[in-house]
């Protein structure tokens, strides 16, 4: 399986074994057993990577001082043989609680001295709720094995593999913070926001060498790694990045640190605090030493999310360095005051992002003043106003403000990225393109037509501060309007018309060959079949000539980069740089919205990069392997792992089939139509009775098994068997119940015959595909892997010019309806409708008091 499949496995499982323990403890559960198995695995590499073997693992003990010692100077951490996870598996039946319960308390009294701030108390929310697994020492030993079991298949015995326990760790974060309500909001940050914020801020600090970046309320963790990643992907050296959090509530600052450290940063690189952040600002000092190691603490990038509208206690904060320039947030919503927090721990180049409600950027009294010091002091850059409902727990509209310490403009760069989003579930999700677009935006910092705009200081000065998205960007439809004359009169307005005049100035003589001019403002339709009439013009003809020369060379470009290069390129930068070449090559065609190219890309791109991580963790041979296919079957009243065939491990099944396998894959769908057509044929015989006999004990509403066993016996009471029937049957009517009978019951034989016959090709045809797949030649996977990850890509891209010309003939054509019928014809068509009306009700009857209010109506129909 890839991260993906195993990641939703994993996910399924363990939403099941939670039973009614509640989606957001059951996650400390989880993810503390993952964190414990990433400590063991990397203790056991550490005393492999030194020379030692299995062996020398297994005599890992307590009492051997020298070996704690040695081990926890590298790693920061002991853990004795008989309390490492793979010995909990070990174990089988002899396992139980306790052997965790010792262990965990065993670990957290061997931390190093050194790597106490990153460990210590790491995994007392999984020890404190080992009791909450069951009701007994026995059903939580039960529950337990069964985490360790479904948990031990997450591999983590290479650098890919840590790459895949953060993507499953990630992806049980956001399942669980789906489940969890309004509780997610504490500790997750959805992925989407979390790239935003990441490319923003990474494309600031691209040019550093070193970094510091921080998030004062951390939650998961995620929102800092997610930043990290992408600043990391600009630098060439390998941690140079160095993280600092801060979170309020133990349990999730636990999962920050336990996050940060599978991730592969070194634990010199990670600063955490469990702490309130407004409370108690990060210190500038060791607690242990506050004079020798005083060292206040400014980063490059800053990035949060903090609990929106929160209460907090401004009391005695005045002379606070961090407001005291600004003023304090109101104490019954301190939003203002984490982002002035933010703002003071930036260095002089700073970049910081912070997530807010919508009601920052226009509520008045001390959240006014504070927008009017941000502003005259010039440390706002841009705002983001984000869809509704983006936000796990919570439907409020939100924004994205990003602040720099210095600024080189003073105007503010405001966006309404409101509309711009795919539902998914009862969720608005940003789209990779929406991400795309607004980060451009953000770095190249222009104007985009009901998009965004470049607003100045004074600008904002005259609407008093007030930051309201709607006052400086209008992203609105525009409201519909219908031209009196054209409605009482006919023809088109030229006006309208002109509104798609990015069309005519591509496709010059389309307008006129569409439009035929009356010398007044207005024109009439010129042509009878629209669609014809566009489609087959020289222009757009031409138009999509130049789209398909723009990517005359882009399969072959693919093909070396990602299939001969595979082994060097890097996955992480990959994306981008043909996202490059494809905005590179759409510069010379007109039209064509970009991010809609560069969705296509990611859509298949998600696909392709988890491909080039097999290739690159497991070598090319991959390609030739297959895997079980194991689905979940109940099995004694419980639903089971069973193997039903296999799959390739890259390469699918259906792409060897159709492009290998094609006679052999043909004749099977040729005996799956015949068996379609004869269920057909009996299905429309039994439905063509007569309704006695449909009633009749014979034929009935029940199952169709039912009624093609029913038939069967029927037909051997009549007539013996079905070869006496065959004879018997020439005696009776063509339209006849025995007659019908009999047929039913010879398309259910060889239905039954092609069924069997259609199972043995088909399992012939599973075992030669296995077969084919694992004898592949380097060039034949190199054609298969063109035909998965290029191929869709270029039908993709290749179909966005077909997708706007079926755009212009829908609004040519809702042109030639809008007016197409005047006020007068309408009106006629209504007086007539009355008349008819008006007629009708003459041919009608009732009583006395039915035929005063049919008068009434139909006086009022006359017009009387």
């Amino acid at each position: 399986m890839n991260k993906q499949q195993l990641a939703s496995k994993i996910w399924e499982s363990a939403n099941r074994m939670r039973s009614k323990i509640e989606a957001n403890e059951y996650k400390d559960y989880i993810l503390g057993f993952i964190f414990y198995k990433y400590l063991s695995e990397t203790e056991i590499k550490h005393v492999l990577s030194q020379g030692g073997t299995m062996e020398d693992v297994r005599a890992l003990s307590e009492d051997d001082a020298d070996t704690v010692t040695g081990i926890q100077q590298r790693i920061g951490y002991f853990i004795a043989y008989e309390n490492l996870f793979s010995t909990w598996l070990e174990m089988g039946r002899d396992f139980d609680v306790s052997n965790v319960r010792d262990a965990l308390s065993a670990f957290s009294r061997l931390i190093s001295p050194t790597h106490k701030k990153v460990f210590d108390r790491i995994l007392d929310t999984l020890q404190t709720g080992l009791s909450k697994l069951g009701d007994s020492s026995g059903t939580q030993t039960k529950s337990i094995s069964n985490l360790i079991r479904l948990i031990n298949v997450i591999p983590m015995d290479s650098r890919q593999g840590y790459d895949v326990l953060g993507f499953i760790y990630e992806y049980l974060i956001s399942m669980f913070a789906a489940n969890a309500g309004k509780k997610a909001g504490e500790f997750y940050t959805p992925h989407e926001v979390s790239l935003l914020m990441s490319e923003i801020v990474a494309d600031h600090v691209k040019n550093k060498t070193e970094i510091k970046i921080y998030d004062p309320t951390s939650g998961s963790g995620s929102l800092l790694i997610n930043i990290g990643n992408s600043v990391a992907s600009h630098m060439a050296k390998e941690n140079s990045i160095k993280y600092y959090a801060q979170e309020l509530k133990e349990n999730t600052y636990n999962l920050t640190r336990m996050n940060l450290v599978m991730r592969g940063i070194l634990p010199d690189n990670i600063v955490t605090r469990n702490g309130d952040t407004l409370e108690e600002d990060w210190p500038y000092f060791d607690e242990a030493d506050p004079v020798g190691s005083y060292n206040p603490l400014y980063v490059d990038a800053v990035v949060s999310n903090p609990p929106y509208s929160q209460a907090w206690d401004p009391a005695n904060k005045e002379a606070d360095a961090r407001f005291a320039a600004f003023g304090l947030a109101p104490k019954t919503k301190a939003d203002f005051a984490f982002l002035l927090h933010d703002l003071f721990h930036l260095k002089p180049d700073g970049i910081m992002t912070i997530v807010l409600p919508h009601g920052v950027l226009f509520r008045g009294g001390e959240e006014g003043a504070l927008r009017k010091n941000l502003i005259e002091q010039n440390h706002i850059d841009a705002i983001i106003g984000l869809p509704a409902n983006i936000f796990f727990g919570t439907g409020i509209p939100t924004i994205i403000m990003v602040l720099k310490k210095t600024r080189a403009s003073t105007d503010v760069l405001v966006i309404d990225a409101s509309r711009d989003f795919a539902k998914v579930g009862k969720n608005n999700v940003l789209r990779a393109s929406d991400i795309k677009k607004i980060a451009d935006t953000v770095a190249q910092r222009i104007s985009v037509d009901k998009f965004s705009r470049l607003v100045s200081q004074q600008e904002i000065r005259d609407n008093e501060y007030n930051l309201n998205i709607p006052r400086y960007v209008d992203a609105s439809d525009s409201a519909e309007t219908w031209d009196i004359y054209a409605s009482m009169f006919g023809g088109i307005p030229m006006k309208e018309i002109a509104a798609l005049n990015a069309y005519w100035q591509t496709f010059g003589g389309l307008k006129e060959t569409l439009f035929a001019e009356t010398g007044a403002p207005y024109a009439t339709l010129a042509v009878e079949d629209i669609t014809k009439a566009i489609n087959s013009h020289a222009a757009v003809a031409a138009w999509r000539q130049s789209y398909t020369a723009a990517f005359a060379d882009f399969a072959a470009l693919l093909k070396t980069r990602l299939i001969k290069n595979w082994k060097a390129l890097t996955i992480s930068n990959e994306e981008a740089a043909i996202a490059d070449d494809i905005f590179t090559r759409l510069k010379q065609v007109a039209l064509v919205n970009k991010y809609a190219a560069y969705q296509a890309l990611d859509d298949e791109w998600t696909k392709i990069a988890v491909d080039l991580e097999i290739l690159q963790t497991e070598g090319f041979d991959a390609t030739r392997k297959v895997d079980p296919n194991m689905v979940l079957k109940k099995k004694d009243g419980k639903d089971t792992e069973v193997q039903e065939g296999w799959i390739g491990h890259v390469i699918p099944f259906e792409l060897v089939q159709c492009t290998l396998l094609k006679a052999e894959q043909a004749a099977l769908k040729q005996k799956e139509g015949r068996l379609a057509e004869i269920q057909s044929s009996y299905d429309e015989i039994l439905d063509s009775l007569a309704e006695e006999d449909k009633e009749s004990s014979v034929v009935n509403e029940a199952k169709d098994a039912f009624v093609v066993a029913e038939v069967g016996k029927q037909v051997k009471q009549l007539f013996g068997s079905l070869a006496k029937a065959k004879t018997a049957v020439r005696a009776y009517d063509a339209d006849s119940l025995e007659r019908k009978l009999v047929q039913v019951q010879e398309l259910v034989d060889k239905e039954k015959s092609l069924k069997k016959q259609l199972k043995a090709d088909a399992d012939a045809l599973h075992l030669a595909t296995r077969a084919a797949i694992e004898g592949l030649t380097d060039e034949q996977v190199e054609e298969m892997l063109e035909a998965k990850w290029v191929q869709p890509l270029l039908a993709a891209l290749h179909s966005i010019p077909g997708s706007i010309i079926a755009d212009l003939v829908s609004r040519v054509r809702a042109l030639a309806e809008k007016y197409a019928t005047t006020y007068a014809e309408l009106a006629g068509q209504i007086a007539e409708t009355k008349s008819s009306l008006a007629t009708l009700i003459n041919e009608l009857t009732g009583n006395e008091y039915d035929m005063k209010g049919l008068g009434e109506f139909q006086a009022l129909l006359k017009g009387e």
